[in-house]
């Protein structure tokens, strides 16, 4: 058996070894490769330069042949032309237009330019030049290529193409003359394929004329001395070739690059077709390549040796740690056994396909075996199928299973409810080792308890103790969709307490909150154990009955709580009444999503409310126009104030014997721009809710001070106009100072003034009320009660006020003549005013009938539609003329002003 030293030494030994090796390896792949590429990248090159030259002498051949043909055609036209103009003519109809042809001209036997496509030709002799003298002395009508001469004073980028002209008899008749640019024959490939030292060249095969052109684009026609192309017979000699031509030496170029040379002799005209490519321009790419590789190689080979030390190292101390582990493992027994989470080792047991059929416990500390309720010696050894029967389930296995597959599996896990399990709710990480897990167990029951409590809070009313908004609007979402899956209905109840605010203002906030509590417990008892309360907010709530029977079931249900929230509630030694309004949607005939149904059992439960307390109603499609008209006209009482919509009406009242006029009532209209004239029912509580009221009874009362100041001016004999203050203005204070601003402002005498005050205006601090009444009393202002017997007055309550006249409410009017007990109680309310000094009018006198008991009853003063309806401003004039609206003080009056709509 090798000892620990000899294990030690080889391991110290093999990876620097090994490390120098796959150096070696590596180094002899890079120089390799770099040398084949290198190779292959010379061969690519010296194809693609003869692959260019090929193309380029084609290229040329094709150009210059398009010379030859124009050249040709020129002759042609200028031998057989009467036209003395022949090229200018030619150009105006759109030839030689091309920036190629930098001049085409027609040269006369003398010598002299005859015609031109140059703007100003210059009158010169070309007799003396090289390429005329030829064509001159030599019959043959060949095309003739070369350099521009210095004479023709063209650019020197050009080259010349000629072409003798000859007489019907065959005699010398002049030259055709065309310059080209250069560039036409050299620009067929750019800077891109060339690269930045590259070059193509158009040669003759006698080396008299050279068109060269650089990788920077600029071509030229340079003479042999200032040539790139380097000096070689091989290059006129053979058709075609490619070779390198080195920087310096034999066969280099002028300019002491190294290129890759290729050239290829034109199959039709006496030219050569050269392509130089820069060889460095060209293998830089493989250069760099080698460089790369061999700075990898540099790098891997220091990396490697580093690797071979730190292993060598390692290895070492692996070696070293091998005699430790049995230390280590001693010590973390120690350390799980004191530690308040329970660890376990199992094993996976297999069948012989390898497939996990159970998993078995080898290890544990003393907290995991706690956990089980057994000691940790009757757990080692056991499989979990057999220790979790009846506790667990087979799940467990199948948790273990999955963990196994994944790697990883980690949850908070409720325990079954056992009598032997010592925790309620575990945090498991279980953790693949080879063949087994590694599993922690948790204890997390109080965490648990705390999260399980803090959701209680979150979802509970804290008054009430029943469920809050917050759980409701989660609810409902998994309601709809139970609902819509099984395709069942549901009805959404939403209820809210009539009067309550009262019972708050007046009895206090802590016996308002009782009495929510009570009311929660009677509904409670009213529901099916399926059926949900909720404590919506303030004192709203909302039952939610699922499944539900049909309307006539939620009607049923509806009708209870209406009857069982208005039976009295007996809070703190005392009885409160409250009632309740009921709005209901229902699923999904109402809507489709929680916020439809809630907001549709609102509109209808403000619907039902509107119409008078203590029912119940179903939503009806139609109370959302009801709803937006509200809105409509409650957004548009801003803009009736500022834009001045609101006016006055006045219905007259006179004494009950003599019909003769006394005292008019101001009532507010107000006349839309659209809607046209809104009734006060309409929207005086909708200016009560806004608290727009204030400035709108402000208005009231300068409007009447002003209407009176204009009967006045008009010539006429006022009479009193009672105005009504509503129980928002009176309570926040200040109408006094209103009065009697607007009395000053208008010089309106105080006596000319009334203000009607309704029963529920004097709650409250009844000292604050009665020093209020008696400021404005001061003014010279009279009081009246208005609407007498609906609200909450007592007859001490009336002595202490001292106002000065009584209104009793249309109610009472109509029951004259209809009960016994109708005029009894009518007499009562007449003695009692008479009694504390006050005057008693009666409202809503619509027949003659009422108009004779009233007389009889000894009523002070009637007003009503028998009298008249109320009118505007304008037709009250003849009435304070005329004064009188009975023609005779009969019993039965017959009316004089006729009734206005």
């Amino acid at each position: 058996m090798p000892t620990f030293k000899s294990i030690n030494l080889f391991h110290r030994l093999f990876w620097p070894v090994l490390a120098l090796l796959v150096c070696a390896v590596m180094w002899y792949f890079t120089l390799s490769r770099g040398d084949t590429e290198l190779v292959r990248a010379e061969q690519v090159v010296q194809r693609e330069a003869a692959a260019l030259a090929e193309a380029y002498e084609q290229y040329i051949t094709r150009s210059v042949g398009q010379m030859d043909q124009i050249t040709m055609q020129l002759k042609h036209s200028a031998e057989h032309a009467d036209s003395p103009h022949l090229l200018e003519r030619l150009k105006r109809d759109g030839m030689f237009t091309d920036e190629a042809f930098v001049a085409v001209s027609i040269i006369g036997a003398d010598g002299v330019l005859r015609s031109s496509t140059q703007d100003n030709p210059t009158a010169i002799n070309l007799a003396s030049t090289g390429f005329f003298i030829d064509h001159r002395n030599n019959i043959s009508s060949a095309l003739r290529i070369g350099a521009v001469p210095p004479e023709l004073s063209l650019r020197h980028d050009a080259l010349l193409f000629t072409r003798r002209l000859d007489t019907s008899s065959d005699e010398f008749a002049g030259v055709v003359l065309m310059a080209v640019n250069a560039r036409y024959f050299t620009g067929f490939v750019g800077a891109d394929t060339l690269g930045a030292r590259g070059m193509v060249a158009m040669a003759a095969r006698d080396g008299g004329l050279r068109v060269e052109q650089r990788g920077d684009g600029a071509a030229r026609v340079p003479s042999a001395a200032v040539s790139l192309l380097p000096v070689d017979d091989a290059l006129w000699s053979a058709d075609r070739g490619v070779r390198l031509a080195p920087a310096q030496g034999e066969g280099a170029f002028s300019d002491g690059v190294a290129r890759v040379l290729a050239w290829r002799h034109s199959s039709a005209y006496p030219l050569v077709a050269l392509v130089g490519l820069g060889r460095d321009d060209a293998l830089a790419a493989v250069h760099q390549s080698s460089r790369d590789g061999r700075a990898t190689a540099m790098l891997s080979s220091v990396l490697l040796f580093v690797l071979a030390v730190l292993a060598s190292v390692l290895a070492a101390r692996a070696a070293a740690r091998m005699r430790e582990q049995e230390e280590v493992r001693s010590a973390y027994r120690t350390a799980t056994e004191s530690a308040n989470d329970g660890f376990y080792m199992v094993a996976a047991v297999r069948d012989r396909h390898g497939i996990i059929l159970d998993f078995e416990i080898v290890d544990c500390n003393e907290r995991g075996a706690f956990f089980y309720g057994m000691p940790r010696t009757d757990l080692l050894g056991r499989r979990l199928s057999h220790i979790d029967r009846g506790r667990f389930g087979d799940d467990l296995v199948g948790t273990y299973r999955e963990a196994m597959e994944n790697g990883f599996y980690e949850d908070d896990r409720r325990m079954p409810t056992d009598n032997r399990l010592n925790i309620r709710w575990g945090h498991r990480r279980l953790v693949r080792v080879g063949n087994g897990l590694a599993v922690t167990l948790q204890d997390v029951s109080e965490r648990k308890a705390h999260e399980a409590e803090l959701e209680r809070l979150a979802n509970e009313d804290s008054l009430t103790g029943l469920r809050n908004r917050h759980w409701f609007l989660g609810y409902i979402e998994a309601a709809i969709a139970l609902a819509r899956t099984d395709e069942v209905e549901f009805a959404v109840l939403f209820i809210d307490l009539d009067d309550f605010k009262h019972v708050n203002d007046t009895q206090g906030h802590a016996v308002g909150d009782q009495l929510l509590k009570a009311v929660a417990r009677r509904l409670g008892a009213l529901l099916r154990p399926g059926d949900h309360v909720v404590r919506f907010g303030g004192d709203e709530f909302i039952v939610l009955l699922a499944p539900t029977g049909g309307d006539l079931q939620i009607a049923a249900v509806a009708g209870r709580i209406v009857d069982a929230l208005s039976a009295p509630f007996s809070i703190a030694d005392d009885v409160q009444v409250v009632g309740a309004s009921i709005g209901i949607s229902v699923f999904p005939r109402d809507g489709g999503d929680a916020g439809t149904l809630i907001k549709h059992s609102d509109i209808a439960m403000y619907a039902g409310k509107s119409e008078g307390k203590g029912q119940f109603r179903f939503f009806d499609p139609a109370l959302s126009a009801t709803i937006k008209t509200r809105a409509r006209l409650k957004h548009g009482l801003l803009a009736a104030i500022s834009e001045d919509q609101f006016l006055l009406y006045y219905q007259p009242r006179v004494d009950t014997h003599t019909g003769e006029l006394v005292s008019m009532e101001a009532l507010l209209r107000w006349r839309h721009p659209l809607l046209g004239m809104v009734a006060p029912g309409d929207f005086i509580p909708l200016a009560e809710q806004s608290g727009l009221i204030l400035p709108i009874g402000a208005m009231v009362i300068d409007k009447a001070c002003a209407q009176l100041a204009a009967w006045r001016a008009a010539g006429h004999a006022p009479v009193p106009v009672s105005i009504n203050v509503s129980p928002s203005q009176f309570q926040r204070g200040g109408v006094r100072q209103q009065l009697e601003d607007a009395l000053q402002r208008h010089r309106v005498a105080p006596d000319l003034l009334e203000v009607e005050i309704t029963e529920s205006a004097m709650i409250g601090d009844q000292d604050a009320i009665v020093a209020e009444l008696a400021a404005i009393r001061a003014l010279g202002i009279k009081l009246h009660i208005d609407d007498f017997g609906t609200g909450y007055s007592s007859l001490s309550q009336l002595q202490r006020l001292k106002m000065d006249v009584l209104k009793v409410d249309r109610a009472f009017t109509a029951a004259l003549g209809t009960s016994r007990e109708g005029k009894v109680f009518f007499r009562a309310i007449v003695s009692m005013a008479h009694a504390l000094g006050m005057a008693v009018v009666a409202e809503g006198v619509e027949t003659a009938a009422q108009l004779k008991i009233l007389q009889q009853l000894g009523c002070n003063e009637v007003q009503g539609y028998f009298v008249a309806r109320p009118m505007p401003a304008d037709d009250i004039a003849p009435l304070l003329t005329r004064r009188y609206l009975f023609a005779t003080p009969a019993l039965v009056p017959e009316l004089v002003v006729p009734a206005q709509p």
